[in-house]
């Protein structure tokens, strides 16, 4: 190689070498940045601000606290002025000439990145102070003409944001006279559209959005970034990755959503980092030191499954000492259920106070009352809303949420099989639901932590002092426009109060009340589509899963096999619906119900399409029996089509036994709804081509045997007493 040519080589090297430790030398040191933001009070925003500042060690001076705020607030006119008159002051405690400050809001603002990032832009602006910038002019429209026109980027002056040298600071701020309720956003606009002074004091914008974003007006421009650990807003207009993120104006909620990220509150890689942050722990507390907790609970509409909600209720893993309840039934069809709870368990509570359908006390009004009692009562530490519809599983719910040490906290719960859930991740521009990017992924469970959404509902926690504070109104669920969650919610964020969701654990679900009937005994039985979990955890046997699982079918006679499917609830209900309906066939061979009207061996039931329960029957039997008949008879698959679908009653003196019979199916389950022994004597099934009888059935067990030509069969007398069984024979 020439050796020139390596000569020339190392001096470029070297030169390049020297310009990087030359820079390097005039990089502002970080210790020289001084945060100055204003806060009067310690709001949710303002310690989520503080959070992000401490994660990058940021020096961060507060302003004003204690002070009676009386600038303004931003949204239904200008304002700000207090701001200026607190910096002002703050400025001339400054001595030092090279001292930087970045001067920003708090309350809706966070950092995305640390001081180095930021002064190292600063100082690539080659300007002595740079200010945020926005799309949108304000509060002046009239001004428009007056800026500077740029090549690329954002026209228009940000007050909630500048970075400066802290004399070319004191020089603007030194010509504030203004009053705590004028405009600062005003006061800079004039300034910078003067050519003279923007020149003189070397202002700049950040129009590009390198340090400042602006939300106002740039939302479709700003995307989350997910990097490695920690999570940044990404400008796509400009490509740039601000340090500052700014809810400005009306973009208090979208902050809120990228609050849940950036800078590190959750994470792929970590998962959520702030979830146990500023725990209450009651782990150490007596019984007589545990908060009290008022729960509310609320019927609005007939509801499935009432008496299993009150079940829960008492399973509630929190002292019961502790608790207070107030129960509002608008409902006059769950009447009896209240009232039967009340007079069995209500004596266990601190405290009850229930108001019934005939107050007709609509359900604003009884939530407002409810979270009225709690304000004033001096004992009352938190307010649990409960509606009915609320499945709640986790009987630890209750301490979870206090132990979250939140304003307002609520445990997401799902509707099976939906996307449904009781929090919204995003509102629309109207107030109604919208989906957040994240909403499918939370509520699906692949993003798990502690979410700050713009609505709850159903079921959530709030705490007593706040109530007593920011939340003093008495009619926080009345509106003329909004219903009653919805109006909650808005209270709620009007105060700057942050509501929570938490699906760190698994809490429950939400029932569906559509298309829930009252005409029958027990409505419940009806629920297997609308809310097939709950019917299958109220009717199914606790053994049928295991059953499958494990091959514990039995099989006392050939080809007959015999597994639990109904508990015990489920036959009682099905019997006593049946008796309910009391239309019992007189046991003729004359039957005007079946096709041809001729029944060969006839007997005392009820037909299942009698009670309008045929369809629910055809999913019981596609659901848990086609299963079982797929594995034992291999081959087979069944779509479990019948005619015939019945509950047939023996009794000594009306029809006690059954001749002998093939049946007319394919195959036959015939499920016992009472117990032998206790119910009844004698009975059971004999096959009289195995001489095989099943004498002691179980009650919610279901035998299946084949119904032509094999399995010739004939029901046992029964001796005493009144026997149930319910028979379906499936594919004729």
């Amino acid at each position: 190689m020439n050796p020139s040519f390596l000569c020339l080589l190392s001096w470029i090297c070297l030169c390049a070498l020297f310009l990087a430790v030359n820079c390097e030398k005039q990089r502002i040191p970080e210790e020289k940045l001084l945060v100055l933001t204003v806060a009067t009070k310690e709001t949710d925003g303002f310690r989520r601000f503080l959070r992000s500042a401490k994660h990058f060690n940021y020096t961060v001076k507060v302003l004003g606290r204690g002070e009676k705020w009386k600038g303004g607030d931003y949204m239904s006119a200008p304002g700000g002025g207090q701001k200026l008159r607190l910096l002002k002051a703050a400025l001339l405690e400054i001595k030092s000439k090279d001292q930087i400050v970045l001067f920003i809001d708090s309350y809706d603002v966070v950092f995305a990145s640390g001081p180095k990032e930021l002064l190292k832009k600063f100082q690539q602006a080659k300007h002595k102070v740079v200010f945020s910038s926005e799309s949108l002019i304000w509060p002046d429209r009239h001004l428009e003409d007056k800026y500077p026109h740029v090549r690329e980027g954002n026209r228009f002056l940000g007050s909630g944001g500048f970075i400066g040298y802290i004399p070319s600071i004191k020089e603007i701020i030194a010509n504030w006279t203004g009053g705590d309720s004028d405009s600062d956003q005003l006061f800079f606009t004039k300034i910078y559209i003067d050519p003279a002074k923007r020149k003189t004091l070397n202002i700049t914008l950040d129009s590009k959005c390198r340090l400042f974003q602006n939300l106002h007006g740039a939302l479709d421009e700003v995307v989350l970034k997910f990097e490695d650990g920690r999570v940044r807003a990404r400008n796509v207009q400009y490509d740039t990755l601000p340090v500052v993120v700014h809810g400005n104006g009306p973009t208090k909620l979208q902050m809120n959503y990228l609050g849940n990220y950036i800078p590190n509150s959750w994470t792929f890689e970590t998962g959520c980092t702030i979830c146990q942050e500023n725990l209450l722990s009651l782990s150490s507390l007596k019984e007589s030191e545990l908060p009290v907790v008022l729960i509310g609970i609320f019927i609005q509409q007939p509801t499935p499954f009432v008496t299993v909600f009150f079940e829960r209720l008492l399973k509630l893993q929190y002292p019961k000492s502790r608790l207070k309840l107030f129960i509002s039934n608008q409902e006059p069809h769950h009447e009896h259920q209240v009232s039967t709870f009340l007079q069995e368990h209500g004596s266990l509570y601190q405290d009850v106070k229930s108001i019934g359908p005939e107050e007709e006390m609509d359900g604003a009004d009884a939530r407002d009352l409810a979270f009225d009692m709690c304000r004033k009562d001096k004992e009352c530490d938190y307010f649990f809303n409960l509606d009915i519809e609320v499945v709640l599983k986790n009987e630890n719910t209750l301490k979870i949420l206090i132990e979250q040490n939140l304003p307002v906290v609520a445990p997401m719960i799902t509707r099976t099989g939906r996307l449904w859930s009781n929090f919204w991740g995003a509102l629309s521009a109207d107030g109604y639901y919208a989906r957040s990017e994240d909403y499918v992924d939370i509520v699906q469970g692949r993003r798990v932590g502690l979410w700050n959404v713009p609505y709850v509902s159903s079921v959530y926690l709030v705490k007593a002092s706040l109530l007593q504070s920011e939340l003093k109104d008495y009619k926080l669920f009345t509106s003329q426009s909004l219903d009653s969650d919805m109006a909650f919610c808005h209270s709620v964020r009007s105060k700057g109060v942050f509501m929570y969701v938490t699906n760190l654990h698994t809490f429950g679900r939400i029932l569906s009340t559509e298309n829930y009937k009252t005409e029958h005994l027990h409505n419940d039985l009806w629920q297997i589509f609308e809310n097939p979990l709950d019917w299958q955890e109220r009717y199914i046997h606790e053994n049928y899963t295991r059953m499958i699982k494990d091959n514990l079918i039995e099989n006392p006679c050939p080809d007959v096999y015999w597994f639990p499917v109904f508990t015990d609830l489920a036959c009682n209900h099905l019997v006593e619906e049946m008796e309910h309906f009391g239309k019992w066939s007189g046991g003729g061979n004359v039957d005007t119900r079946i096709q041809g009207g001729y029944e060969n061996v006839p007997t005392i039931d009820i037909h299942m399409n009698q009670v309008n329960f045929e369809k629910e029957w055809h999913k019981f039997l596609m659901e848990y029996v086609a299963p079982i008949t797929e594995k034992m008879f291999p081959g087979y698959y069944t779509k479990a089509q019948f005619d015939l679908a019945f509950v047939v009653r023996y009794k000594p003196d009306e029809q006690p036994y059954l001749r002998p019979h093939h049946d007319a199916s394919t195959f036959t389950i015939n499920i016992a709804l009472n117990e032998v022994g206790t119910d009844y004597q004698g009975g059971g099934c004999r096959f009289l081509r195995y001489d095989c009888s099943i004498q002691a059935p179980r009650k919610g067990w279901a035998l299946m045997h084949p119904g032509r030509l094999t399995h010739y069969h004939e029901g046992l007398p029964t001796t005493a007493g009144v026997r149930y069984i319910a028979v379906t024979f499936v594919d004729p």
